[in-house]
């Protein structure tokens, strides 16, 4: 896609040159443990949002600056994946990319995915129909059901209900060993856990959780290989060549590259998602693994949670009545319950007194 580059009024991040430096652009980390929900805006998104707020109020927004946003986001997405831009398509929501890949899914296929998996990943498949096969297995299980009759693995790398970390080599050499194409959802990892794009054929991400950018936002990042063997269903002006210079009638060509995926930008969205997505782009991704993670397990060895064969920067915990998740909230933590769970997640906002207030609120 041809970025059209102009003059904006939206200031660009902070810089950051240290990881403590990454913690200090947020105000409102204390006893927030959900950036699995929502996550926290940093002082140069807020900022960013006003601005283009202000810009819009006195008509002096133009499509070409919002447009200039988009790339510059595309190409920090694009970074922390592993990925050259033009692998990368953008969009609004996780699961129209989930239903643009299940439109090419072949006539009677056979997708698998794991069990208690994120809805977004799996009913777009569920109502494909074309009598493609919808299978599921246990999540632990994903690489043994791969067999010869798989055509695509569609996983969360990170399980929204219960924080466990797939084992993503096994399920891409049992994959590939199938000759299955594997699509991986990252939403609730990039951002703390390093995810290489190029390894899948496909991956889908929302960056309002882990990345810190307001919702609307989301990237498509696709192999060139499987790229040829998608139908461009939701095809849009965006996704022309040169959108601003062909976006009537139907003569105008597609982008050559993944930005012929691309669907709409929602504007203001990624003026808030730029200064997010270059603050993590910047972060040494195996500083922020350690320190999630480590802040983490010190939080399931204080309360007896037994430490899992990966290690999550979520921690999840039977809580049928709801019971903890209310004590946490009566001590001012911010916390989430999903599927019968307590759930808490750390985050580069986070340190070791959310720890020690969340095991303190428990033990009430």
């Amino acid at each position: 896609m041809t970025a059209i580059v102009s003059p904006g009024s939206v200031p660009a991040a902070p810089p950051v040159s240290t990881f403590s430096d990454a913690g200090s652009q947020f105000t409102g980390g204390r006893g927030y443990l959900a950036a699995c929900t929502m996550g926290l805006p940093s002082l140069a998104t807020r900022a960013a949002v006003i601005a283009d707020l202000d810009a819009a109020a006195s008509g002096s927004a133009t499509g070409a600056h919002y447009t200039a946003v988009v790339e510059r986001t595309r190409a920090s997405f694009a970074r922390l994946v592993g990925v050259d831009p033009s692998h990368v398509a953008i969009g609004s929501q996780a699961s129209a990319f989930a239903g643009l890949l299940a439109t090419s899914v072949p006539d009677g296929a056979e997708v698998l995915c794991a069990e208690g998996d994120f809805s977004s990943m799996v009913l777009p498949f569920v109502h494909a129909g074309r009598g493609v096969r919808l299978r599921s297995a246990p999540f632990p299980e994903l690489a043994e059901a791969i067999t010869a009759d798989t055509w695509l693995v569609v996983f969360s790398i990170v399980q929204s209900a219960t924080g466990e970390v797939a084992d993503a080599a096994a399920i891409r050499a049992a994959a590939a060993n199938a000759g299955a194409r594997t699509l991986c959802d990252a939403t609730q990892a990039v951002g703390w856990l390093p995810v290489d794009a190029a390894q899948y054929d496909a991956v889908i991400c929302h960056a309002y959780k882990w990345l810190c950018a307001p919702r609307g936002v989301a990237f498509l990042a696709i192999s060139e290989d499987f790229g040829r063997s998608i139908r461009p269903a939701f095809a849009g002006w965006y996704a022309g060549a040169d959108p601003w210079s062909c976006c009537y009638g139907a003569e105008p060509a597609l982008a050559a590259d993944a930005s012929r995926f691309d669907l709409s930008p929602a504007w203001q969205a990624f003026v808030g998602a730029e200064p997010a997505l270059e603050l993590f782009a910047a972060l040494d991704p195996a500083a922020l693994y350690v320190h999630a993670t480590s802040l983490a397990a010190r939080f399931r060895s204080a309360i007896g949670i037994a430490e899992p064969d990966r290690s999550s920067a979520i921690v999840t915990w039977d809580d049928a009545d709801g019971a903890d998740l209310a004590r946490l909230t009566v001590a001012g933590i911010t916390a989430s319950g999903r599927a019968g769970r307590a759930r808490v997640a750390f985050h580069v906002f986070n340190d070791e007194q959310d720890v020690q207030d969340a095991v303190v609120a428990l033990r009430r």
